[in-house]
């Protein structure tokens, strides 16, 4: 049988396309192979994996114009009916080039379970596909593989790589919303304190089983915001180590589901009700926040979105772990103080803050997958100004009852720096590029660091 008659064969029957013979059409210097490729590729059933793989295989191949090809390409799910006409020319020096790859009425949506399920089945295990082929296809394409050369410094090489996870891993936990866990919890845990002998070991052994555990639910949550909105992420985000490839589907289920599994176990060991009720709490929210299963996927709706934000970081954080210090770490019965009723009313203005902010520079990927974020309903501007005007009067607020404390020093400490903090806002919210991303981005950075700066005054609201 003809090279060509064999591939249009064992293409029309396979239900899943191989990598491998796409690498072996490419590199073929017949114009006809090409065609009949591309002919036979438009009576796939499973377009969106054939279109996906190939973008793959041609990405990889130096001797294809993807211009227009990485463009034009819009991922697709399985059952769209649309199918958008391929075509392929050859140009000067033999390089084939592929156009007009687009998709009338179709839309790219979040994954679901079970299309992660899919991706790890088939896309990560490349194998299966493989299976499809006949063995002389397999030996044939085994001739074109790549074997590396052993480096004269493997050490160095190693560490090059560990670096490189580490960094990867770094970004994958969101480290501003790690920070701002950390300080939290610090900080409402100096509000039971109430004499310098409340600082023994046993003290700094329960705060440290509070923030082990916190870190790694905060991990879990921002984890698996990434793992649904990858395709999101690569128009919005596309640094993080999913969007951007430097971790694979399976490493990122793997990492979030250690990480809440080792924020329970900590939590169950401490025997603290309100700590492990604060687990509970914020894995319950940040799971309904991203998972796209009937009911969940808050996220596209902008007022449970940002209850989500607002009730872990402003609620849980201050009342769960004040408490965990006072009864179970300290010894002494519940009662709420000022600063803590301060801190969650403050903290309810900043949360609220925090959670339209931080999709001012995500509007165009929100828009385009159907995220009904504030900013993609109001516009970038509107919120903008009512995040600023929001926390100007939280910081009002905070001005006078920083001036009710009891002693002079709080009073100084407490009114020069909210004032010198909305100040800061305010004259730095003046300079503000709304069209330039990078400046906005660079403002939410910015909106995090007054986060910050707020814990550190609360322990003087006494």
């Amino acid at each position: 049988m003809a090279k060509e008659e064999f591939i249009n064969t064992n293409i029309r029957k396979s239900e899943y396309f191989s990598p491998l013979l796409a690498v072996l059409l490419l590199c073929s210097s017949s114009p006809l192979s090409k065609s009949q490729y591309f002919s036979s590729l438009l009576s796939l059933p499973y377009s969106s994996s054939v279109l996906h793989l190939l973008s793959w295989e041609m990405l990889s191949n130096q001797a294809v114009s993807v211009s227009r090809f990485t463009k034009c390409w819009l991922p697709l799910r399985d059952g769209t009916r649309g199918r958008g006409p391929i075509t392929g020319t050859q140009g000067r020096g033999g390089i084939w080039k592929v156009e007009n790859l687009e998709v009338q009425g179709t839309r790219c949506k979040s994954p679901k379970f079970k299309d992660i399920v899919y991706d790890l089945k088939h896309k990560e295990r490349p194998s299966m596909h493989y299976r499809r082929l006949t063995k002389g296809c397999i030996s044939a394409a085994s001739e074109l593989a790549y074997v590396p050369e052993p480096t004269d410094n493997q050490s160095q090489g190693l560490w090059t790589a560990v670096s490189k996870k580490l960094d990867a891993f770094y970004r994958f936990s969101r480290p501003h919303t790690v920070i701002g866990t950390i300080v939290g919890i610090v900080s409402v845990s100096l509000l039971p304190v109430q004499s310098l002998a409340d600082f023994s070991p046993t003290y700094f052994i329960g705060l440290l089983k509070a923030l082990v555990p916190a870190v790694c639910m905060n991990i879990y949550v921002v984890g698996l915001n990434q793992l649904f909105d990858i395709e999101i992420d690569k128009v919005n985000k596309p640094r993080l180590p999913l969007a951007s490839g430097e971790f694979s589907l399976g490493t990122g289920i793997v990492l979030v589901f250690a990480a809440a599994i080792m924020s329970f176990t900590m939590g169950l060991q401490s025997k603290s009700p309100p700590l492990l009720g604060a687990l509970l709490i914020s894995c319950f929210l940040g799971s309904a926040y991203s998972i796209n299963i009937p009911f969940f996927r808050w996220k596209q709706h902008a007022f449970l979105a940002a209850s989500c934000i607002l009730c872990v970081r402003a609620v849980v954080v201050q009342l769960a772990f004040f408490i965990h210090m006072q009864r179970y770490v300290l010894g002494r019965p519940t009662v709420l103080t000022k600063p803590v009723i301060f801190a969650t009313a403050f903290m309810c203005f900043f949360s609220a803050v925090i959670a339209l902010f931080k999709d001012i520079p995500d509007v165009d990927g929100d828009r385009y997958f159907g995220i009904q974020s504030f900013s993609v309903r109001l516009g970038q501007e509107k919120v903008f100004w009512f995040c600023i005007k929001l926390l100007l009067t939280a910081y009002a607020t905070a001005l006078l009852v920083g001036a009710s404390t009891s002693t002079i020093y709080q009073k100084i400490v407490t009114v020069l720096g909210h004032g010198l903090l909305a100040s800061i806002l305010w004259f730095r919210a003046q300079s503000i590029d709304l069209q330039n991303k990078a400046s906005i981005t660079s403002f939410y950075m910015f909106i995090w660091k007054l986060f910050y700066a707020e814990y550190f005054l609360i322990p003087f609201m006494h």
